[in-house]
């Protein structure tokens, strides 16, 4: 798709300002231009968050079943995803919402131990793949499109044990689980999504340890986890793209997501930690892949960081000249997944840190403002305007790159029917969007919400609510119940415009 229409039409003020007290955004107003035609849109979710039925028919355990069982206090509100929504029996409801709601595609995600139970072995479970094949052709008899994830953080635990993402080894059975997919699957998916948000899995799986396995190591094993994640997607990539791509016609790449990084102020040294900051965060895995080896700033940061520390090498492993080769370009579209935004400030005092870890290796300080209106998750500011600005940040990065965003949406606690939160937020953010597409000429092709279903949101448990339909998790039929969200959202879809009427 190439650069769009420049005609201009109604504009109307909202109450949910960009940057809820900001003063540079204070009076943003809601664009009334129309999505261009082939513009599409659909819905996400993830396997371990909806689908339940965690030890049914076979499939094996997988780290999150084992991080949560074995300590159910990780999260919030104690709950577990062993029932969630439990869309493995109920996915035609989920079917449902969705073509009442008249999305182009689903994007979810496979659950790998559900396919190889123990996942590097060459049985495949047969219920596993019925599971999936029953999904597909109910959402094809649907008329709606798939965006397929192969790996949305649920590793096998029975790999955990063989050391997870930090073995050399799941290169090459993250390779085999994709032939497997590739091969049973192939004829009804859309688009495939190699990997969904590394940064999640390495940052916070082998890093901080929040998230499963919780293996805390910063600054050293989440390394190690980045490089062997993305040698993993490009040899997926590469598969695909040799064995799968001129018979099957679809697509594939890997899914990075990133928050805006806004100088804190208008100096020079804002300015240069703001980009720092980007590289450590988004460049850290797109670099790689559309560029070429890690960012500069993060091989020059991490050595000097190390040496200061005492460490004999540089905590970051270098990749070989022929690794920068087998995964750079190993993309058909850049896809992005955007939540909310922070402030960034130039660190003074030290030469370097203290602390051995990704956050502190950028050497930047990195804050929300409490000025921002607060989602259900304590972290999630709401800042549409940051959105807008990240998009023309990746066309001044990666050149004029389609651009796909598959997953945004926002939080509450309540499951609220009236849900008129996300509405709003829904309006700003696209509205930013279509500002970033018509005005910067960002070649964005799709918008993904997360999510179409209430679910488990990980360590939040059910206490973080994102979607259009509500789900009553203390009900065992688990009934999918429309939010006015959802009556929003196919508007927008049907009329192709934010607003009741556009010219």
């Amino acid at each position: 798709m190439g650069l769009f229409s420049t005609s201009f039409v109604l504009l109307v003020v909202v109450a949910l300002s960009a940057a809820d007290g900001d003063d540079e955004f204070a009076n943003y107003t809601i664009t009334g231009r129309r999505f261009p035609d082939g513009f599409t849109f659909g819905v996400a979710t993830a396997a371990y968050q909806i689908e339940g039925a965690w030890d049914a028919d076979g499939k094996g355990e997988q780290v999150w079943d084992t991080f949560i069982h074995e300590r159910p206090e990780r999260v919030d509100d104690r709950s577990n995803g062993d029932v969630a929504s439990d869309s493995y029996h109920r996915y035609e409801d989920d079917v449902r919402c969705m073509k009442e709601v008249g999305v182009d595609y689903y994007r979810f995600s496979i659950a790998w131990s559900r396919i190889i139970p123990d996942g590097d072995s060459e049985t495949v479970s047969s219920k596993g793949i019925e599971y999936y094949t029953k999904l597909f052709k109910e959402l094809k008899a649907n008329g709606i499109k798939t965006m397929v994830t192969l790996y949305h953080w649920d590793l096998p635990t029975a790999l955990e044990k063989k050391g997870g993402w930090l073995n050399p080894k799941i290169v090459e059975w993250f390779q085999m689980y994709a032939l497997i997919c590739y091969t049973f699957f192939g004829e009804y998916v859309d688009v495939w999504v190699t990997i969904n948000e590394p940064k999640q899995i390495c940052h916070t799986g082998y890093g901080n340890g929040a998230y499963a396995p919780g293996v805390v190591s910063p600054g050293v094993a989440e390394y190690v986890c980045a490089r062997h994640v993305l040698l993993a997607h490009a040899g997926a990539w590469h598969m695909f793209d040799e064995q799968f791509r001129e018979r099957l016609g679809s697509r594939n790449t890997i899914v990075i997501d990133s928050d805006w990084y806004e100088p804190a102020t208008d100096s020079e040294a804002d300015a240069e930690a703001a980009e720092v900051k980007r590289q450590f965060v988004h460049g850290m895995y797109a670099h790689p892949v559309f560029k070429g080896d890690w960012p500069q700033v993060m091989i020059d940061n991490v050595a000097k960081f190390s040496r200061l520390q005492g460490f004999n090498a540089s905590r970051l492993p270098a990749f070989s000249e022929e690794e920068v080769r087998f995964v750079k370009g190993t993309y058909d579209f850049l896809a992005l997944n955007h939540y909310t935004t922070y402030m960034v400030a130039a660190k003074e005092g030290l030469d370097f840190p203290a602390e051995v870890s990704w956050d502190a290796d950028a050497g930047v300080d990195a804050y929300q403002k409490d000025t921002w209106q607060t989602a259900a998750v304590g972290w999630f500011k709401i800042v549409p305007w940051g959105f807008g600005k990240l998009l023309r940040w990746l066309k001044a990065t990666y050149g004029d790159i389609e651009i796909v965003i598959t997953e945004n949406g926002v939080s509450d606690r309540t499951g609220t029917l009236r849900d008129q939160h996300r509405i709003d937020y829904f309006k700003a953010y696209m509205s930013h969007m279509l500002d970033a597409m018509y005005d910067g000429g960002v070649n964005v092709t799709a918008y993904t919400a997360w999510s179409i279903i209430d679910n488990f949101e990980w360590t939040q448990g059910f206490n973080a609510k994102l979607g259009m339909y509500y789900v009553n998790m203390s009900d065992p039929l688990r009934p999918r119940i429309a939010k006015d969200s959802s009556k929003y959202f196919a508007n927008v879809i049907s009329t192709r415009c934010l607003l009741d009427s556009c010219e």
